[in-house]
């Protein structure tokens, strides 16, 4: 029922920007996939944004996808394309990626280019965020990539923010982001750990400083007294440094818990001299509740 709720929220939200003198909205999906088969694992990302601006919509797609034998693949779809049904509520269609379903019943996102289907459970609710003029919550299930010709079994890690009087999409926003460190992990291939963290910007009151929640079969572990860490860093082609190196701790349901993390690899986006954004895999291991589980996923990084 929750994940019903957070829906019924969101298109509250939608249907109040709709009535509302506001015509500048933006809206982001966001999945982030990790799975494995005999071959080894598979990463894949997809970030669904669009957005309203006068009378004008836009529409968006990020896609990266790595593959742990071959490193990472060039995927078609990055970039803009016509939002020509002028959809909010709902991720519209694009010539690359077709999507069926809905989160809280299932959804399943299909690409004939890139040879990939990714079936997604219903979603549970996991972390939910609500401000005047934002919405933000989030979830993970079970998954199902098929890709080239590959089954890779494993979870997906789910975001949904909608934001009123903002649009990223036709407006430059300075400060958008400082420090920001989204890990999206896949806790041996049963659960999944999320957490991101920043030192401000224009996004941290809806997102806050420090968010995450850790699931172990199927149930929300939250991540209480979180602290993030960074051990050690590599230099970036500007005026700062890519983080490689974390240590994390946190009190959960069942006691104090510590994770350990390392940058295997890193793919560079963009690099604006005083700032940067990359993708990176991210490998390393889970101490709790008396045991351990390795760790193996996705970081957005945005410097």
């Amino acid at each position: 029922m929750g994940m019903k709720r957070a829906l019924l929220v969101a298109l509250l939200f939608l249907t109040l920007a709709a009535e509302s003198s506001s015509t500048l909205i933006y809206v982001s999906d966001y999945f982030s996939f990790v799975g494995a088969d005999q071959h080894g694992r598979v990463a894949f990302a997809l970030d669904n944004n669009r957005g309203r601006d006068g009378e004008a919509f836009q529409a968006e797609h990020f896609v990266v996808l790595h593959d742990e034998r071959d490193g990472w693949m060039d995927v078609a779809g990055n970039g803009p394309y016509d939002n020509l049904k002028k959809e909010l509520d709902r991720i519209p269609d694009s010539p690359f990626f077709q999507f069926t379903g809905a989160p809280e019943a299932g959804l399943t996102i299909s690409s004939t280019q890139n040879q990939l289907t990714l079936r997604i459970d219903p979603i549970p609710l996991r972390h939910q965020r609500t401000e005047d003029n934002s919405r933000l919550w989030m979830g993970s299930a079970s998954a199902v990539l098929t890709w080239q010709g590959r089954t890779l079994h494993g979870r997906v890690i789910y975001e949904y923010l909608a934001m009123l009087d903002f649009n990223r999409l036709t407006r430059t926003y300075f400060g958008l982001w400082n420090e920001f460190q989204g890990l999206y992990l896949s806790l041996d291939g049963t659960g999944d750990v999320y957490l991101h963290s920043q030192q401000g910007g224009r996004l941290e009151p809806v997102s806050g400083k420090l968010v995450g929640f850790a699931v172990m079969n199927e149930a929300t572990d939250y991540l209480n007294d979180l602290d993030v860490t960074v051990v050690n860093r590599e230099f970036a082609l500007g005026f700062y440094r890519w983080p490689t190196e974390w240590r994390i701790t946190w009190r959960g349901n069942k006691g104090p818990a510590s994770m350990t993390l390392s940058l295997s690899e890193r793919k560079g986006i963009a690099n604006w001299v005083f700032g940067g954004f990359s993708m990176g895999i991210v490998r390393g291991e889970l101490s709790y509740d008396g045991r351990t589980w390795p760790l193996y996923g996705l970081a957005e990084l945005l410097m």
